[in-house]
């Protein structure tokens, strides 16, 4: 089987993506590198729906009710958790991380994590276009590798 690049992105993909509002200056650049990107990878406006959520807690489930919709063949979640003075930092890094997979293997679809968790803000700006690159925009790439790539297993399963 061939290894498949985000370049083959067909125009009919259906993507959403969840946002989460809390550290809406670091999810605000997430968001938009993901969709620059999926739409200089050809993705079509109307093949978008994008969706905010109050908080990193709350992705997943809006990711899963977005799932059980059968409309879209990737949900790419995006947020920013970044430590504090408490523990809270680790249980919602859990809830999010755990939650988003749980999603992923009950409903048979790529659930893209995109979700910062880091120690401060510079880490995470750093994550948006600084030293470590573009969350949002890897996040888009890897949407679409696995739409193409679960796409040709079905093709070569079902022949």
């Amino acid at each position: 089987m061939p290894i498949l690049k985000a370049e083959t992105i067909n125009p009919d993909f259906k993507v959403a993506i969840v946002v989460s509002r809390y550290n809406l200056d670091i999810t605000q650049e997430l968001l938009a590198g993901a969709v620059t990107r999926l739409f200089e990878l050809g993705l079509s406006e109307a093949s978008l729906t994008v969706t905010w959520v109050p908080g990193a807690v709350e992705i997943p489930l809006t990711a899963q009710r977005l799932a059980r919709t059968k409309k879209f063949e990737a949900v790419i979640c995006l947020g920013a958790v970044i430590f504090g003075e408490t523990r809270h930092f680790d249980y919602v890094c859990d809830q999010v991380s755990q939650g988003c997979q749980q999603v992923a293997l009950s409903s048979d679809l790529p659930i893209i994590f995109g979700v910062l968790t880091t120690d401060n803000l510079a880490q995470a700006q750093d994550r948006i276009g600084g030293a470590k690159g573009h969350v949002g925009r890897q996040s888009a790439d890897a949407a679409v590798e696995m739409i193409s790539l679960l796409r040709q297993i079905e093709v070569s399963l079902s022949n």
